[in-house]
C-alpha cells in the first residue's frame, strides 16, 4: 500500500523547514533566517498515530521577480501535484499577507485538502491573530509553534483525517513486482519496451518525459510478473519535468510497491551522485535490488571494460555490495535475457528463511573466529539468534547489552551470514535485543 504524501507549502520564511524537521524528527532541512534558503524540495517519512506518510518540504512561493522565485513556485506546484494533503504554512506574527493570498490562489487550483497552519504562535495572547486566516477559505487555522513544538499534534490529527482511502491493486503472492528507478534519461522506458517487445511506454530523448507509475503485467518463460514503471503521459508545457529532483518522488512511490527494484544506470555517462541518492532510497526501504547498466552498446569496450565498470560501481555503491550487476542494451536487446534470472534470484533471497539451529551454528562459529569486542571493560555476549521476518530477511540477536554491538561487529556478522546463506540481491537487517 503506497504511503500518502503530505507537502508543506507557503511563502518564504514562515518556518516550513523547522516544522518539517519537527515532524520527521531529524534536522534534514537547512534552517536559516533568510527567505528562500530552502531551494529544493526535500523528502522524508513521517509517522503519526501509526499512520506513515511521505513528507515534502518545498521552497517558499513568492510572486516576485527574484531570480529563483520562479523555480521555487514551480517546486511548490510539483509538491502540490504530488501531495494528497497540503499543509499551508503562514506566519502568525506577521499576520495575513498578500503573498499568502497569492499562495492560496495556487492552492485552490489543486483541489486537494489544505490544512492552514499558523506558525510562530508562541503564547495564548497571539491567538487573536488567527481570525484573519479564516479569510483564506480553508476552514479553521491551526495555531502552532515550530520553535517550541506546540500544536503539532492537532495539526497532524487534521492532516491524517484528510488522507485518501486508497484502493490498492491486489496481485497474487507469487507474482514478483519489480520497478525501474534511476535519474531521467537512463533508458528506463526503453528497457520496459524491450522487455515487453512493444512500444507501450513513451520514449523520447528529452530527459524526464515519463510521469506517474503504471503497472504492466508481463509474462516471461511462463511466469507472471508486474512491471511498475514510473512512466505515463507527460504533462505538456511544464518546464520542471526535467528537474532531476522530480525523479525522486516518482521513484519513492514505485519503490514502496515493489519486491525488486532495478537501479538503472547510463553506461555511456557513468555514475553520478543522483544515482547513489536514488539507490539509497531503495536500500533504506529494504527492497531487493539489481543494478542495471543500460546503453552498454554505446560504450567502447575491450575485454577489461566490464570488469573495470563493475569495480567502479562497487566503489561508488559500497552500501549495495550485495546487489548483482547486469550489463545490457535496451536499444539493441543485447544481453537482455540476463535480467530476469537476476530478478528471480534477488526476489527468492529477499523472502528466504533460515533454519534457527543452522543460523546459530553460523553465528557461534563467527564468534569463535572473531571474538566479540569489549567496551568500557564490558564484553559483548551473544546468546542466541533467530530470523523474525522476510522481505528483507531480518535477524534478532539476543545479547547482554545491545549498546555493545557496534556497527563494525554487526557488519562482520552480516558478512558471515551472507557467506553461509548467500542472500545475493537483498539487504539484511540485524537487530540486537537484550535477553529478558
Amino acid at each position: 500500500m503506497p504511503k500518502p504524501t503530505v507537502a508543506i507549502v507557503g511563502r518564504p520564511n514562515v518556518g516550513k523547514s523547522t516544522i518539517f524537521n519537527r515532524i520527521v524528527g531529524e534536522r534534514i532541512s537547512i534552517v536559516e533566517d533568510i527567505p528562500g534558503v530552502t531551494r529544493d524540495r526535500i523528502y522524508s517519512s513521517g509517522e503519526w498515530l501509526n499512520q506513515h506518510f511521505n513528507l515534502i518540504d518545498t521552497g517558499g512561493i513568492e510572486i516576485s521577480d527574484a531570480p529563483f522565485m520562479t523555480q521555487i513556485r514551480e517546486q511548490a506546484e510539483i509538491a502540490i501535484d504530488e501531495a494528497d494533503v497540503i499543509i499551508f504554512m503562514t506566519n502568525g506574527r506577521e499576520g495575513l499577507t498578500t503573498a499568502d493570498e497569492q499562495v492560496a490562489k495556487i492552492l485552490y487550483r489543486s483541489h486537494k485538502p489544505v490544512v492552514v497552519a499558523v506558525n510562530k504562535v508562541d503564547n495564548p495572547d497571539m491567538r487573536e491573530n488567527l481570525y484573519d486566516f479564516y479569510a483564506l477559505g480553508f476552514g479553521e487555522p491551526v495555531p502552532i509553534s515550530g520553535s517550541h513544538g506546540l500544536g503539532l499534534g492537532d495539526l497532524l490529527d487534521l492532516v491524517i483525517a484528510n488522507f485518501p482511502k486508497r484502493e490498492e491493486q491486489e496481485y497474487d503472492e507469487d507474482i514478483i513486482k519489480f520497478s525501474l528507478i534511476g535519474r531521467p534519461n537512463v533508458g528506463k522506458s526503453s528497457l520496459v519496451n524491450a522487455l515487453l517487445g512493444e512500444d507501450r511506454v513513451i520514449v523520447s530523448d528529452i530527459a524526464g518525459t515519463t510521469r506517474d507509475a503504471i503497472d504492466t503485467p508481463y509474462t516471461y518463460d511462463g511466469k507472471d510478473y508486474v512491471i511498475i514503471d514510473t512512466a505515463g503521459m507527460r504533462k505538456k508545457g511544464k518546464v520542471y519535468e526535467t528537474t532531476e529532483k522530480y525523479s525522486v518522488l516518482r521513484a519513492l512511490r514505485a519503490i514502496e510497491r515493489s519486491d525488486v527494484v532495478l537501479v538503472v544506470i547510463n553506461g555511456e555517462e557513468g555514475i553520478i551522485e543522483q544515482d547513489k541518492k536514488i539507490a539509497g532510497y531503495a536500500h533504506e526501504a529494504g527492497r531487493a535490488i539489481v543494478i542495471v547498466v543500460n546503453k552498454w552498446d554505446a560504450v567502447d569496450k575491450d575485454d577489461k571494460t566490464m570488469k573495470e565498470f563493475e569495480q567502479k560501481i562497487r566503489d561508488h555503491f559500497l552500501f549495495l555490495d550485495y546487489a548483482p550487476i547486469v550489463f545490457l542494451s535496451a536499444k539493441t536487446k543485447r544481453r537482455i535475457h540476463t535480467l530476469i534470472p537476476k530478478i528471480e534470484l534477488a526476489s527468492e533471497n529477499h523472502s528466504m528463511r533460515v533454519v534457527t539451529t543452522v543460523l546459530n551454528d553460523v553465528v557461534m562459529d563467527a564468534v569463535a573466529m572473531n571474538p566479540t569486542p569489549t567496551d568500557k571493560g564490558q564484553r559483548l555476549k551473544i546468546y542466541y539468534a533467530t530470523q523474525v521476518a522476510i522481505k528483507p530477511p531480518t535477524f534478532v540477536i539476543f545479547v547482554n547489552d545491545p549498546e555493545l554491538l557496534h556497527f563494525s561487529y554487526k557488519r562482520f556478522l552480516e558478512n558471515r551470514i551472507r557467506d553461509a546463506f548467500g542472500f545475493e540481491g537483498t539487504p539484511i537487517k540485524i537487530i540486537a535485543r537484550p535477553r529478558k
